[in-house]
């Protein structure tokens, strides 16, 4: 929007997001015997928060394996490789942000 008198450009900042909407995954009964991905998005307290949830969610019942993951940068998205590796090696995926 520009104002005509003053020649100043005012910018909006709300924006506006356009989205599909997407069917959220089937949620599994039993974490028992899984295998665990952990995706950690290397912000400064992520990798602690991951750590100590995955060590409470491991005293439900024990996974087949953890593995964990890290991304490039906190502030990018994790490459697509990544992400197709992740979902071909784990049944269930954990990741967070720690602040």
């Amino acid at each position: 929007m520009s104002d005509v008198m003053t020649g100043q450009v005012v910018y909006d900042p709300r924006g506006v997001v356009e989205a599909a909407a997407q069917p959220t995954a089937k949620r599994v009964g039993d974490l028992k015997g899984l295998k665990l991905g952990v995706l950690d998005n290397t912000k400064w307290n992520g990798r602690r928060l991951l750590e100590k949830t995955t060590a409470l969610m491991e005293a439900e019942g024990p996974f087949a394996e953890v593995r964990y993951y890290k991304k490039e940068s906190f502030s990018k998205n994790a490459a697509a490789e990544l992400i197709a590796q992740i979902a071909e090696e784990n049944d269930v995926v954990l990741t967070a942000i720690g602040d």
